[in-house]
């Protein structure tokens, strides 16, 4: 029983990985968990002069029992080997006494792409003979990643809902862009919170799963599925092998890492290594003004029920951060009753409080701060004017937050999480290091890659010169008809 996944809400839930990876979301409204890392460990002492690839075959076999060796190193070649810009994969960079590890590497030049190259291949071994709909709601990078990895999958279609005028420029563009014969895109009238709650909701319609058949399911690309979560375990581990290579650390030593966050997805699959074996004093937990996090580290109380900010990190322009629903099964002991009650009382009334033993358990693992906008901007001109490090916005929440952080406590080693490349955000990097600010984003990259010398990254050079394909807009309480209809196109009478 200990290799089967179960629901946050209630633990009766028994199902395999690849069911779990299927059906991306449990019927009960909670999300799937592997319940006990007691039997399972990464060997930190194995992980010398090991291959990215090879670190994540270790990581998939011990969490995803029911996929053979084989179908395994499959879908870890077909995620790696040739979609991303260096060998590497995560590639480490030293900067002044910290160290950043840039996940930005991929197709799309975000963290996401991680995750979501190697999401489809999962997919594609575990929906037997199902045709599947793939459903995301994305606060700006997830949607292009997810629509990259699975565009053209054979019985897999995507649909893509963000924010109308609440993602960059660069993120709006390599959205509408996408071609592929399975893709569709809408921006929603609404705020990420409203696009991620209603994706739940349909997810969970099933009157809507009776309206479709019993050949088409729903499944999420988002880090609510266990099969895009799972992946991103995997840079963590290839970080601390690379310090220990370069002899910055001792195998065994602990160090913290720094994770800008808006879903807790990123530093939920810290965690998730530190449960297999990785050794971590801290995680920072680095918020923007969205900072619901950050009051519940100082309180206990989740409280959803305040102003929503539009920010130059719109990437975690997010309140309800879905993956701290996991936290809470994993501190609170695997008590799903809990966990459930807490869950119903953020739906009822927008707020919970977790338990002083609850909160105290979690303090222990992490810390958490945020950065204004003003904050933000500063950080970015500082790396950049101190030690010629170009950061984007959301590194540099992370980047402050570390810096806050090691105000308390600078005794150990500390990995930031670089999460995505500059140029998705040139507005606000332009408003930090260049003297002549203007409104056109195209000029405004090349203003910066002349300043700089920072490669602009070829998808993001190229995204201007596409045809645009996606113009939907829709109300969000449209959205059920819209993936109706969308199923109809992409799934029904097709090979």
């Amino acid at each position: 029983m200990n290799n089967l996944y179960t629901s946050t809400r209630n633990n009766q839930v028994k199902i395999s990985a690849k069911d779990a990876i299927h059906q991306g979301f449990s019927d009960d409204g909670g999300l799937y968990v592997f319940p006990n890392f007691d039997n399972v460990s990464i060997n930190i002492e194995e992980l010398k002069n090991k291959s990215y690839q090879d670190i994540a075959q270790l990581v998939l076999r011990q969490l995803l029992p029911d996929f053979s060796d084989e179908e395994i190193n499959e879908c870890v070649s077909a995620a790696y080997d040739s979609s991303f810009d260096t060998d590497e994969i995560t590639p480490v960079t030293d900067v002044d006494n910290f160290h950043i590890l840039e996940l930005f590497h991929g197709p799309t030049s975000a963290f996401k792409d991680v995750g979501l190259q190697l999401l489809p291949q999962l997919m594609k071994h575990s929906i037997a003979d199902k045709r599947v709909m793939i459903l995301t709601a994305t606060s700006g990078d997830t949607g292009k990643a997810a629509l990259e990895g699975f565009k053209n999958s054979d019985k897999i279609a995507i649909t893509v809902f963000y924010p109308h005028n609440g993602v960059s420029k660069v993120q709006q563009l390599q959205m509408a862009s996408t071609d592929g014969n399975n893709t569709e895109v809408a921006a929603i009238e609404g705020n990420f919170d409203d696009a991620q709650s209603n994706v739940k909701k349909i997810l969970n319609d099933a009157s809507l799963k009776q309206e479709l058949g019993n050949n088409i399911s729903l499944s999420s690309a988002n880090s609510i599925n266990i099969g895009r979560l799972i992946p991103q375990i995997v840079y963590y581990f290839y970080s601390y092998k690379k310090l220990v290579e370069n002899n910055q650390i001792h195998n065994g030593a602990k160090v913290n890492f720094s994770v800008p966050t808006g879903n807790f997805g990123d530093v939920l699959a810290g965690y998730l290594a530190k449960q297999l074996g990785l050794p971590v004093n801290k995680f920072i937990v680095a918020s923007n003004e969205n900072n619901v996090l950050t009051d519940f580290f100082n309180s206990g109380i989740y409280d959803r029920n305040r102003p929503f900010f539009k920010t130059v990190a719109p990437s975690m322009d997010i309140q309800i951060s879905s993956n701290f629903e996991r936290l809470l099964y994993y501190k609170s002991n695997g008590d799903t009753a809990y966990v459930k009650q807490l869950m119903d009382e953020l739906e009822a009334n927008g707020k919970y409080q977790v338990s002083d033993e609850l909160l105290n358990s979690i303090q222990e693992d992490f810390y958490c701060g945020y950065s204004t906008d003003k904050e933000i901007k500063e950080s970015i001109q500082d790396v950049y004017n101190e030690q010629g490090y170009l950061m984007d916005p959301h590194t540099a929440v992370g980047y402050k937050v570390m810096r806050d952080y090691q105000k308390i406590d600078d005794s150990c080693p500390t990995i930031l999480l670089s999460t995505a490349s500059p140029y998705k955000f040139v507005k606000v990097v332009a408003e930090a290091i260049l003297d002549d600010n203007h409104d056109n984003d195209l000029q405004l990259m090349k203003d910066i890659q002349v300043k700089t010398g920072v490669d602009i990254p070829k998808n993001l050079a190229n995204v201007w010169n596409l045809p645009i394909l996606h113009k939907d807009v829709i109300k969000k309480d449209d959205m059920r008809d819209y993936v109706k209809s969308k199923v109809e196109a992409d799934l029904y009478d097709k090979n």
